[in-house]
């Protein structure tokens, strides 16, 4: 029997089939992630919080709407998560996360920097009872607010408010309770009280500019505390003088 390798005919060997090249599948992980699904920062959650807290001081939201969108803006863990909590606000546009499809016509041009919102209203008694209350952010401050902490808590942010009046007067009664202050750097800081089983701290100061506005901080605290301080590298850039016209 011939053992040898058989040959076409024109006498060569056949050639050995081979199979052809594929190319290794690509892998899901090195897609792009899509804008949607980026992980949300501290600043993009307290951006959509602050943008809720001004449609609420408008009207737009009720507490029951406020407070969970509130809720869902900081718990939020991406971009997605946040965008549908203002969709049906004013504002969205702003700040909407989602790009246009492509083809799409551009809605105008996107802010280069952060948006700023006309400050807004608020009332002048904070109270606080088994609970707590806070007040942060763009709001206009007048001559007079009062802040009432019985087994609760009251935060009060100055530092990026918009002054209307040259002094502001902050009433404090602290009962089982605390209230919180924090003031620009550039603001005068001026104060005492009277604390009975409790503490009330107010960490004077008096600003370099004589036209700078002035928070006078009184009041009591019984079994509680008052602290009110300046916040460091916080100072204040709309305030009445600027209103005013005044250099």
């Amino acid at each position: 029997m011939d053992n040898s390798p058989s040959r076409d005919d024109q006498g060569q060997p056949p050639v050995p089939m081979t199979k052809p090249e594929t190319k290794p599948p690509v892998r899901a992980d090195h897609a792009p992630v899509a804008e949607a699904e980026m992980r949300a920062s501290d600043a993009d959650r307290e951006r959509v919080a602050e943008l809720l807290r001004d449609a609420y001081a408008e009207g737009r939201l009720d507490v029951e709407e406020h407070a969970e969108r509130i809720e869902a803006a900081y718990a939020a863990k991406t971009l997605g998560d946040l965008v549908p909590l203002t969709r049906d606000l004013p504002v969205h546009r702003a700040i909407s996360f989602e790009k246009p499809p492509l083809g799409a016509p551009e809605q105008g041009p996107r802010p280069d920097g952060p948006v700023r919102l006309p400050a807004r209203q608020e009332a002048p008694t904070m109270v606080a009872i088994f609970g707590g209350a806070s007040r942060k952010g763009r709001w206009r401050v007048g001559s007079h607010l009062r802040a009432v902490a019985a087994f609760g808590g009251v935060e009060i942010d100055l530092t990026d408010a918009v002054f209307e009046s040259p002094e502001v007067v902050i009433e404090v009664v602290a009962v089982f309770g605390g209230v919180e202050i924090k003031v620009p750097e550039n603001v005068s800081l001026h104060g005492s009280g009277v604390g009975i089983f409790g503490g009330f701290d107010v960490k004077e100061q008096t600003a370099a500019d004589p036209y700078a506005p002035v928070v006078r901080v009184k009041g009591v605290a019984v079994f509680g505390g008052c602290e009110a301080k300046p916040r460091k590298g916080k100072k204040l850039k709309e305030w009445v003088r600027k209103q005013l016209g005044a250099d």
